[in-house]
């Protein structure tokens, strides 16, 4: 397998097989659409601006399962235009009973209209027809055709339609259950031929379309007499033979009944600009599917494995096939080969080169087992590091830890953790695809490789399997070899289109200069992990669990007998039905019981059951938090939490596994559980340090209030210089009250807080609230000005930016939807403040680091939580690591309202708070 070229061809969808398979699905869209929305509830599914996505959520899983089960080799999905139709000129009042769709529902159809055009799904939609007249059009061409049709709809009169080769799959339960009328379902529900049915719906009419039926009939006499005459022609021609009042009605009411028979039949000729044949499923248009799965943020990893699955442009490939379009000369290197290999394509000051591996430690082995790199001129190398000979391990260590050899990798970070574990350090790192993609477009919310080629480079990567670490000569394994040398040589595609990218946006220094070293410090603060003290987080899950269950215990009692306090629609019941408390905000599931809702009921009654549900979530929370704490221990008895450097567009890291911004840090309990954080072996004490109100700081900077930088620059406490000037009195006549409202104000202003919000937020008129942001604004006009100014300039360009130049992207500050434009400018208003303040504290912890370094200290940092910095410090060296934090994290940068850094240590992370 030496020497092998490894070369990928274009993948291309399968033809339709045989005339006689061909088989063709069609949807309704639009009731499908409305059929979701009422499923999930909204409240759960919408973007950070606000727009509703739960239809889309739910079409769209539906759609995935749907193309799973039925494997269409033809598909299309059909949508109304308007209420306007040519039954609404027929009878003015088809219809005419439906109220307007909701608020929450509006949008969503375009939406989804995008997302099939991402998919190559062909849609259409005919003004003066209904989305049934398509599917009847196209569904009677393509039986006649040959084709075998499957109809998804919830609109029973498509029953009509159901023959031999047609199938209605109608909606039983949302849009997850599906029931399949054949003609032997239509005729064991009904009674009648799917031929019969829409005589049958004739004289039951339908309440939904707003169709009359005739006093006293119902389903069972209509289909009772369509199968006692025939057919609904027969039954109107004998009228005179239904004997009673029955029958008197009917002979009543036999216009409407005519007139419901024609429009229940839908139109099997709409004029359509294509038919059956064309409508081949085609591969999708993943770049562009991935930008409108990032618009709508749906993260759910599963959700978006299920769209791919079905993508016909991916069927009948190999897993491990290289990427269409790359080519590699590859080698697969055994015992001592890979040290000749890096020396004649990897020296010093030579082209970067791409860097992959199989992902193995995802699986709990801590090692990498294969790794591959590629040239951009062709040469690639796979090995195994279980295969190295000492020599080749000798110059693979010394190439990934040369700074002057350069690389390009894919989540850098994740690399140099694992590397680690070899005992390999990584420098020289000058692409990291992942984070260069996340600064050029920060809002979406998939970074992996395989969304970003796509999108980038127009080509999806190969995906090898996650190997056992030993590679056995043979065709598998070969293909395996080259796909991650492919993959290698991707990764190294993808750097230089991003590079061009980096530059348009002018993101070049912050990814050399921040993100790309931020990396490498977080890869060895991850390492080296917190010690933890499992027998005081033990105790602190024990309390927490017999607090939640001495308020299980109160809320039984209070009430009178038991009731599950975690079933939402059972606190309903409770607290709506039983006790007759007052109404909260009306959901799709009912009246909300959340920790707002539950607040404002504890306010406004004197029933004790809200106040126990508050304190039972709080402390249900807490021993979650705790619980999960304790699962995270390692064997070394630290926490390793990861680090996420592209999850938040601002620009701000957060943890997970676990979350550390998830401990509460104003409350009792949550200061209790910081104790579990203790000091580690060999070192003396843990120090912490954090900026003070350094948003507020960046604001002032900002705007360059005058007022504002004065109250910062005087040294006294800012809430109360700014509550003096406010509300005209001196300093030492400034009450608590009033230091609190300018304090809400401040922070405000600085998250986007609008008047409404910081009444509800201060508990005060509405009107109050704005007479108090008025006074602000009137002492403090730069800030007013400035929070205009930004909001302005970023609907002109499309994007903030903070001093450094992270933009941050906001689409929405044009949109027609009042509610998604609103949120869009609380964006703008702190993207650039919290965005510069994320950029000042990376900043600041390289500087440290970097300076801990050049002391030749031992001490390390550990934890990056919020704008605080943890450190453990070494014997000895406690005065000097304090010394070095503040200089550093003072002088970060220079801002007009300078910074105020906050320093403390002790042996625990509660006893080092200051």
């Amino acid at each position: 397998m030496a020497n092998k070229a490894s070369k990928a061809t274009a993948a291309n969808p399968s033809d339709p097989p045989g005339h006689q398979d061909r088989r063709l699905l069609l949807l309704d869209g639009h009731s499908l659409a409305y059929r979701a929305f009422f499923a999930l509830p909204e409240e759960n599914f919408s973007t950070t601006t606000g727009q509703p996505t739960n239809a889309i959520y739910g079409f769209a899983s539906m759609l995935a399962n749907t193309l799973r089960d039925e494997d269409p080799t033809h598909l299309a999905v059909a949508f109304d235009v308007s209420r306007t139709t040519w039954r609404t000129e027929e009878f003015a009042d088809y219809k005419a009973n439906r109220s307007k769709s909701p608020d929450g529902f509006k949008g969503q159809v375009e939406l989804i209209g995008e997302l099939l055009d991402a998919m190559g799904i062909r849609r259409f939609a005919v003004e003066g027809f209904e989305a049934d007249d398509i599917i009847a059009t196209l569904a009677t061409q393509a039986v006649a055709e040959g084709f075998h049709v499957s109809i998804v709809t919830g609109d029973r009169d498509s029953f009509q339609l159901v023959n031999d080769a047609t199938t209605v799959l109608y909606p039983t339960r949302g849009v997850s259950e599906l029931t399949r009328f054949t003609p032997s379902m239509v005729e064991e529900k009904y009674g009648l031929t799917p031929e019969q049915y829409p005589d049958f719906a004739a004289l039951r009419g339908d309440p939904s379309d707003n169709l009359p039926g005739i006093p006293g009939v119902g389903e069972k006499t209509a289909a009772k007499w369509i199968r006692q005459f025939g057919s609904l022609a027969e039954l109107l021609e004998r009228a005179d033979e239904v004997k009673g009042k029955v029958g008197e009605k009917l002979r009543e009411h036999l216009d409407s009944v005519r007139l419901n028979r024609r429009l229940t039949a839908l139109v099997c000729d709409v004029e359509l600009p294509a038919g059956p044949a064309d409508l081949v499923r085609a591969p999708y248009d993943r770049g562009a599917l991935e930008v409108v799965l990032d618009a709508l943020e749906f993260r759910n990893t599963g959700f978006r494995d299920r769209l791919y699955a079905v993508d016909p442009g991916a069927s009948g490939q190999e897993a491990a096939a290289p990427a269409d379009g790359v080519e590699v000369d590859g080698v697969v290197a055994g015992a001592g080969e890979l040290a000749p290999w890096l020396a004649e394509h990897a020296a010093s000051g030579s082209d970067p080169l791409g860097v992959a591996t199989v992902d193995s430690w995802k699986l709990g082995s801590g090692s990498v087992a294969e790794i591959a790199l590629a040239t951009g001129s062709g040469p690639a190398v796979w090995f195994d590091p279980a295969q190295l000979d000492e020599a080749d391990e000798r110059a693979f260590a010394a190439w990934i830890a040369d700074g002057a050899r350069p690389k390009v990798m894919h989540d850098a970070k994740a690399l140099m953790r694992v590397f680690a574990e070899h005992g390999w350090s990584v420098a020289g790192v000058t692409m990291d695809t992942a984070l260069a993609a996340y600064l050029v477009q920060p809002g979406r919310r998939s970074f992996a490789l395989e969304a970003l080629s796509v999108e980038f480079l127009g080509r999806e990567p190969a995906r090898p399997a996650e190997s056992s670490g030993q590679l056995a000569l043979g065709a598998d394994e070969e293909a395996e070899a080259d796909a991650l040398m492919a993959r290698a040589r991707t990764v190294l595609d993808l750097g230089g289109a991003l590079t061009g990218r980096l530059a348009e946006v002018g993101a070049s220094g912050l990814l050399q200069d921040i993100e790309l070293p931020t990396s490498g410090l977080l890869a060895r603060m991850e390492r080296a992990g917190i010690a933890a003290d499992r027998e005081w987080l033990g105790r602190m899950e024990q309390q927490f669990a017999a607090a939640v269950q001495q308020a299980v215990r109160e809320a039984h009692t209070a009430v009178g007998h038991e009731f599950n306090l975690g079933s939402p629609k059972q606190l309903q019941e409770v607290l709506f039905g039983e006790l007759g408390l007052p109404k909260t905000k009306r959901t799709k599931t009912g009246y909300t019981t959340d920790a707002d809702a539950l607040t404002w009921l504890a306010t406004q009654t004197e029933h004790e059951l809200p106040v126990i549900m508050l304190r039972y979530r709080e402390q249900s929370k807490l021993r979650t938090t705790v619980e999960g704490l304790i699962k995270t221990i390692a064997a070394d008895g630290r926490i390793h939490t990861t680090f996420n450097q592209t999850v938040a567009a601002t620009g701000r890291l957060s943890s997970t596994d676990p979350n550390l911004q998830n401990i509460p840090v104003r409350t009792d309990e949550g200061r209790a559980i910081r104790r579990g954080f203790v000091v580690g072996e060999g070192y003396e004490s843990l120090l912490t340090a954090d900026y003070s109100q350094i948003e507020l700081r960046v604001m002032a900077h900002l705007s360059e209030d005058e007022g504002l930088i004065e109250a910062f620059t005087s040294g006294e406490d800012l809430h109360t210089t700014a509550a003096s000037q406010v509300f005209e009195v001196p300093k030492d006549r400034v009450d608590p009250e009033m230091r609190r409202k300018i304090k809400a104000m401040s922070y405000g202003l600085a998250y986007g807080l609008s008047a409404f919000g910081l009444s509800q937020q201060l508990g005060i008129a509405a009107d109050e609230a704005h007479r108090l942001m008025d006074a602000y604004f009137e002492r403090f006009g730069g800030v007013r000005d400035y929070l205009h100014r930004v909001v302005e300039d970023a609907r002109a360009t499309g994007y903030t930016s903070t001093i450094l130049g992270r933009r941050r992207y906001l689409p929405d500050l044009n949109s027609d939807n009042r509610q998604r434009r609103e949120m869009a400018e609380r964006m703008a208003l702190n993207a650039p403040i919290q965005g510069t303040a994320a950029d000042i504290v990376k900043i600041a912890m390289l500087k440290v680091d970097r300076a801990l370094d050049e002391a030749g200290l031992r001490s390390r940092m550990l934890l990056q939580v919020h704008d605080e910095i943890v450190l453990e410090v070494a014997p000895g060296e406690r005065a000097r690591v304090e010394e070095l934090v503040r200089g550093e994290m003072a002088g970060a940068v220079r801002l007009k309202a300078p910074l105020d850094v906050s320093v403390g240590s002790g042996g625990n992370w509660e006893d080092a708070a200051h």
